[in-house]
């Protein structure tokens, strides 16, 4: 170490380190906040510290229709091994009570006149049998029940009503697990990205939904929400402020008739809570805008729910969505695969306070995007006029026969002109 600080000088180290330093700025990104919906519609929210656990216990069917289903399928198997648990150690104590384990009535049986309470039950491991033949009602034919024990009577209706009762009860679980509202959601589509554009002369918030099924939703709503943090004037701080914004719709009704993919359009006007976002402003806001779409599913009349969610970063400053509905051969046909396309427009930059205050903002945006659209255009035909002689000169230089020849015309005097045509 002391040999290479003597060969190196410590100015050329410091100044050879500030260079790497100037050649890889550090930059620091602005910490990225978590989204409270998920674009797959997922609420992202834990819950934490629940002390009354209880509650969950008093709503039983709601929480098996919830759990997951390795779970509801364990719990549906051994609620019935348990049941034939259950009743095979009553009957076992039945059959016991009544003396049907002696062996000594085996030999009495054929001399006397002497009943069991349930035939051919003279172990545990029949009396399970049993216990499942008559809560599943196979009934073989070895066991049966006779009139000897008004007790076992008495256990065969309490099995049967109890085993009536763990079939509702798991049946109905399973059925509404497979036909839960959010499965229809999952062919409900958002478009990955919102837009800002001009609409109607006015600022719009735009979005895509769309149907993949050909059942429809039934009386399909739309509403948007602004989540933000925000701070009273009285120094409160409200982490999730939700705010309703209205969607423009010519129905006086949210209702929407969701046979083709549709884009939802809300007016950024004084209420609405972009009023003062300009395109600068709108990267830096902390804000999420939540999308629901609801409505009743054909088929099965159940009300279905679609959720999701756009960022600041997932809206796009003067763009438009392209169409994707056309009309072939008499049938109207979407195209999703440019479900979320979109193309740029000319928009103005500034807010939709500003633009309301100065109207001429939208005119001279305008007029500059129809100035750039003609010099496009002629740029473009210039190039092709030019590609055009370029291409004819270099045909005329490869392709002798095209060369045109000279002709020499004589005249009276004797003298000779040559033109070239």
């Amino acid at each position: 170490m002391l040999a290479r600080k003597s060969i190196i000088p410590e100015e050329y180290v410091l100044a050879r380190i500030a260079a790497e330093n100037l050649r890889k700025p550090r930059i620091r990104d602005r910490p990225r906040k978590a989204r409270f919906i998920a674009k797959n519609g997922a609420c992202n929210l834990a819950h934490k510290n629940i002390r009354e656990q209880g509650r969950f216990l008093q709503d039983i069917f709601t929480t098996l229709v919830d759990l997951k289903w390795r779970h509801t399928l364990v719990i549906f198997t051994m609620s019935f091994l348990c049941s034939w648990l259950l009743f095979a150690m009553m009957w076992w104590l039945v059959a016991f009570a009544h003396g049907d384990m002696d062996p000594s009535t085996e030999s009495t049986t054929n001399s006397t006149k002497w009943t069991p309470c349930v035939t051919c039950v003279r172990s545990f491991t029949s009396a399970f049998l049993f216990s499942i033949e008559v809560q599943v009602t196979i009934g073989f034919g070895g066991r049966m029940m006779t009139e000897e024990c008004p007790l076992a009577i008495t256990v065969l209706i309490l099995q049967n009503i109890v085993g009536l009762i763990i079939n509702a009860v798991m049946l109905g679980c399973i059925f509404m697990k497979t036909a839960q509202a959010h499965r229809r959601a999952e062919t409900l589509i958002f478009s990955r990205q919102a837009v800002i554009a001009v609409r109607n002369g006015k600022l719009c918030f735009m979005f895509r939904v769309g149907d993949l099924r050909k059942s429809m939703i039934i009386s399909a709503s739309v509403r948007i929400q602004v989540v933000r943090k925000t701070t009273t004037p009285e120094g409160e701080v409200i982490p999730i402020h939700q705010v309703d914004i209205p969607v423009d719709n010519p129905i006086e009704s949210n209702n929407i008739f969701l046979v083709a993919p549709l884009i939802i359009c809300h007016v950024i006007d004084k209420r609405s809570p972009l009023y003062d976002i300009s395109a600068a402003d709108l990267v830096l806001q902390d804000l999420e805008l939540i999308v629901i779409l609801e409505g009743v599913v054909e088929t099965t009349g159940i009300t279905t729910q679609a959720r999701t969610s756009y960022i600041a970063e997932e809206i796009l400053w003067g763009h438009r969505f392209v169409p994707i509905v056309t009309e072939e051969e008499g049938v109207y046909a979407v195209d999703y695969s440019k479900f979320g396309n979109t193309v740029k427009v000319a928009a103005p930059r500034c807010s939709a306070r500003e633009l309301d205050e100065k109207p001429s903002i939208l005119i001279q945006t305008l007029q500059k995007s129809e100035l750039s659209h003609q010099n496009s255009l002629r740029k473009r035909n210039s190039m092709r006029r030019n590609n055009s002689i370029r291409r004819s000169n270099s045909m005329r230089r490869t392709n002798p026969s095209l060369i045109v020849p000279k002709v020499q015309f004589i005249t009276p005097e004797g003298s000779q002109s040559a033109s070239e045509t």
